[in-house]
């Protein structure tokens, strides 16, 4: 455990990021699970929808630094792959 006041402060700081970030991270990974498990059986619009909502859920984890801005544009990347071979 931390001695000193500042070391303490980060700590405690750091923890309340580490859990502020898993829920960002946990809400990315489900609402990504939930677009590949549904291309086989959604329609072109429907999947269209999940796509924009997951695209916009991992811009926003990245913009707040939670994911790195290349990761980011790597799992949309795929995503969209994904979508529009499901779609041909």
């Amino acid at each position: 455990m931390a001695n000193h006041k500042s070391a303490i402060k980060r700590a405690r700081q750091n923890e309340i990021r580490r859990l502020r970030n898993k829920g960002t991270k946990t809400r990315v990974k489900s609402i990504v699970k939930d677009l590949r498990s549904s291309v086989g059986e959604a329609s072109g619009e429907e999947m269209k929808v999940n796509l924009n909502a997951a695209q916009s859920v991992i811009d926003k984890a990245s913009k707040k630094g939670v994911i790195h801005k290349r990761t980011a544009a790597r799992k949309i990347s795929r995503l969209t792959k994904l979508a529009n071979s499901a779609r041909a």
